[in-house]
């Protein structure tokens, strides 16, 4: 048995521990429908890892996260097989069994002419499999979940009627359908009717989800990156009218649109690396606020940080690397994400009492920065037990 299998069977034993009498409180009450919530949030933590490599970020958070999903996978699996309906060994014998299966151009002697036919074979050898288990052929578009984010389920939808010919024949043909619901939104708007209008918005959505599926270019993940990029520019925008003095609420247009634009420009004089990097970095410096060193002091530790002081600096030995924060003139405030194994109340109350500022908490989440706002910390819990979440909304 090689390593991935010793891990595997070591994972499988661990959860059944937390399962058996004298195990874990919390993971011994969990059930099916209780673990819903936890399989969608690890899924959407995976896919803010893949983004972050994308961007040339580290692949060790990835694989943290994609240990993550897989405990959720082995808990269902464990679920399972308390009543005696399979293991997780059926769940890897099942998935493996079907990859071969729809493979034969790799695992038999079958041969095709590229990935189009493959995807071909795919929707082809599928309405066999359902025709054998259901008596019938059922639709191509059958396996789309509903409940999937609507975006993304209108591309799917739109590459699995492809795959049985139902397309345009080139990008052109898309571009023209969605000049086509353009006008009919405009038509739908002048007529004031919300019927109207939702229906048309509609078709202007799936036409695009549909334009980003001929672009290679998947919509939900487009839109994922833009939303990101709005995020970034706007706690910019925030953090300059703090600097700027302007109280909560009061800014004008005029110097929000300022501040936006030099978040922008920012942005663009600092291109993403299109690469993962190689050197290791050791010590980061950062310049930090008056009082702030006293506030690393208190809420470091419950980071899991080494803190000790160094002068008039405090040096934060994280899993990663030490952050050198030094008293100094403070510019752009610097981001960081970390993880936590305490309660997040008791994160929020040490931030609080230290003097630092609270941003947002959510369940198991919150962000916050040091007196004067020179260090964001983005922070959520590296707890897999979740007697340590608090258990209503914050």
């Amino acid at each position: 048995m090689g390593r991935s299998g010793t891990e595997t069977e070591r994972l499988e034993r661990i959860m059944a521990r937390l399962r058996a009498e004298g195990g874990c409180p919390w993971d011994r009450a969990q059930d099916l429908r209780s673990l819903r919530p936890y399989l969608v949030e690890e899924t959407y933590e995976v896919l803010d890892e893949m983004d972050r490599v994308a961007e040339g970020g580290s692949w060790t958070s990835l694989c943290e996260e994609l240990g993550d999903l897989l405990f959720q996978i082995v808990f269902h699996a464990q679920l399972a097989s308390e009543i005696g309906e399979f293991e997780l060994a059926d769940v890897a014998q099942a998935i493996s069994d079907k990859i071969v299966r729809r493979h034969p151009h790799v695992f038999s002697d079958t041969r095709v002419s590229g990935a189009e036919e493959v995807l071909q074979n795919w929707a082809r050898l599928k309405a066999e499999e359902r025709k054998k288990k259901h008596g019938s052929e059922g639709s191509v578009l059958d396996g789309v979940p509903s409940a999937a984010p609507a975006l993304l389920r209108a591309e799917r939808l739109t590459e699995k009627a492809s795959r049985i010919g139902f397309d345009w024949p080139d990008v052109q043909g898309v571009l023209r359908k969605l000049e086509e619901e353009l006008g009919e939104l405009e038509e739908a708007m002048a007529s004031a009717s919300k019927p109207a209008i939702e229906h048309e918005l509609g078709d202007v959505l799936f036409s695009l989800a549909n334009l980003a599926r001929f672009l290679a270019t998947p919509a939900e993940d487009a839109l994922r990156a833009a939303n990101r990029r709005f995020t970034e520019r706007f706690h910019a925008v925030e953090a300059g009218l703090r600097k700027q003095g302007v109280p909560f609420g009061e800014a004008t247009l005029l110097q929000m649109d300022a501040l936006w634009e030099a978040a922008k420009a920012e942005e663009a004089a600092l291109p993403r690396p299109a690469s993962t990097p190689v050197a290791a970095l050791t010590t980061l410096q950062l310049p930090v606020a008056p009082g702030a060193v006293a506030f690393w002091q208190r809420v470091g530790p419950l980071l899991g940080w080494a803190v000790r002081v160094e002068g008039t600096a405090v040096r934060c030995q994280t899993p990663g690397v030490a952050l050198l924060l030094v008293p100094g003139t403070v510019g752009t405030a610097a981001e960081l994400e970390a993880s936590f194994a305490v309660d997040v109340s008791a994160l929020v109350k040490a931030v609080e009492e230290a003097g630092g500022i609270l941003h947002a908490r959510e369940r198991g989440q919150c962000v916050f920065s040091d007196p004067g706002g020179s260090v964001v910390v983005r922070s959520r819990t590296s707890a897999h037990d979740s007697t340590t979440l608090p258990t209503g909304p914050v």
